[in-house]
Order: C-alpha cells, then sequence, then structure tokens
C-alpha cells in the first residue's frame, strides 16, 4: 500500500470511529481543553518535560433529553516528565503529576516506555504507561494504558515551519481501585500547525469514552488546543 493510501486509510478511520461513538445515547460532557509543554533536551541523552493543562466543561447532560447543566471548572493538572532516550528511537520516562480539583490536592506517579515508528511521510509513535493516582479518602487507582498517535504532513514528507499537520491516535486506559476494573476509550484528531523550528499549535476534539464496562457509558467531548515549545 502506497503513503498516500495509508494516510487516507488512518483519516478515514479516526473520522468513523468518531462519528460512531458521537451518536452513542447517554451522559455527554463538552467542554474546553487548553494544554502548554515544555521541552528541553538534557545532557546525555535526556529530556525533561512540563506540562500545564486544564479541564473546562461548557455542557453537560444526558443525549435526548432537555435537561442541561452549564459551564463547571474542573480541574488544572502540572505534569513533569524526565526522560532518557535507550535506544535510536525508544524512550524511558518518569513522571510525577500534580493535580487540583474541587480544592483538593491529587498525586499521581508516572512510569512511560515511548517508541517511534518512522515510515515515508508517516510517523507513528506508540506509549504503553503505568500510573498510580493517590487521592484524600480514596483507594489509590492503578492505571495502565497505550497510546498509539499518527502524524501526517499535508505537504511533502516531513513537517516544516509554515506547515499543516494531522496528528491522530487512540488510546485505552485500563483503572483498578478498590478491585473494580473500569475502561476507557479516547479518540484523539487534532490538525497542527509549525508556527516556528521551536513551537507547533495543534486544535483538535479528544473524544473519551468511560465507564462502559459497570455502567452507563460517559460521553465526554473535550474541544483540545495544544501549544509545544522546545526550549
Amino acid at each position: 500500500m502506497s503513503t498516500l493510501n495509508i494516510k487516507y486509510c488512518f483519516i478515514a478511520g479516526i473520522l468513523v470511529l468518531t462519528i460512531w461513538v458521537s451518536k452513542a445515547q447517554s451522559s455527554y460532557e463538552l467542554g474546553w481543553l487548553p494544554s502548554l509543554t515544555f521541552n528541553k533536551k538534557l545532557p546525555k541523552d535526556y529530556v525533561i518535560n512540563f506540562k500545564a493543562e486544564s479541564r473546562q466543561v461548557m455542557e453537560s447532560g444526558v443525549f435526548n433529553s432537555d435537561i442541561s447543566e452549564g459551564y463547571d471548572y474542573v480541574l488544572t493538572d502540572f505534569t513533569t516528565i524526565i526522560g532518557k532516550k535507550i535506544g535510536m528511537n525508544t524512550s524511558l520516562n518518569l513522571g510525577y503529576l500534580f493535580r487540583v480539583e474541587n480544592n483538593v490536592i491529587i498525586h499521581r506517579s508516572i512510569q512511560q516506555l515511548i517508541w517511534v515508528n518512522r515510515y515515508e511521510g508517516f510517523k507513528l509513535g506508540h506509549r504503553l504507561a503505568t500510573d498510580q493516582t493517590f487521592e484524600p479518602g480514596e483507594a489509590p487507582a492503578y492505571r495502565l494504558r497505550y497510546r498509539m498517535v499518527g502524524e501526517l504532513p499535508l505537504s511533502g514528507l516531513e513537517v516544516d515551519v509554515n506547515e499543516f499537520y494531522i496528528k491522530a491516535g487512540t488510546e485505552y486506559l485500563n483503572e483498578l481501585q478498590s478491585g473494580k476494573y473500569e475502561g476507557e476509550l479516547r479518540l484523539m484528531p487534532f490538525l497542527g500547525y509549525a508556527l516556528n523550528p521551536k513551537q507547533k499549535l495543534e486544535l483538535g476534539l479528544d473524544y473519551r469514552l468511560g465507564n462502559f464496562i459497570n455502567g452507563p457509558p460517559e460521553h465526554t467531548f473535550w474541544i483540545g488546543m495544544n501549544w509545544y515549545v522546545s526550549l
């Protein structure tokens, strides 16, 4: 299959899945998910990453119902990740997340293995991660996550300055808390733009399907805006 066909199939698959899940009948949230990420390369193949992200719900309710709620500021996350390159396209990362939610401080430790496959005109990244969340008054939550993200330049074989690209992916999360298992599926189609050699801006949809194993499914539609800065 040619590179062009791979691009079209990848884009079509993400769009079909997004349309399909958006029609499911259950509870929903629609919100705003902006983030700012700083990356800094360090000596000996180390890198440090700092990310600030907030979640703001604009509307929530039940599909096919007139009952809905308005704006709610949900939380703010501050995440620091330190990574070490252990192969040509592979890195091992350790991190910590500090969350402020409803005046409660939540802590999360993070471990990640990341590898990237590069093809002609196409890049596919993989992330296998575990994390442990500690919240006052709650049992610890343990998660296993796998994420796959493809990046497709809309012109040429690589993303150059002042050019657009498509970044789309999927992620599946497994969570265990107090002996109870739950899963979450995420789909993320984004349009990106390279502002300059050190900055990229992305705008798109971060869709999350949760609570579909032990209860009525919950659909969350985040309008995401990601700003990446390399220092």
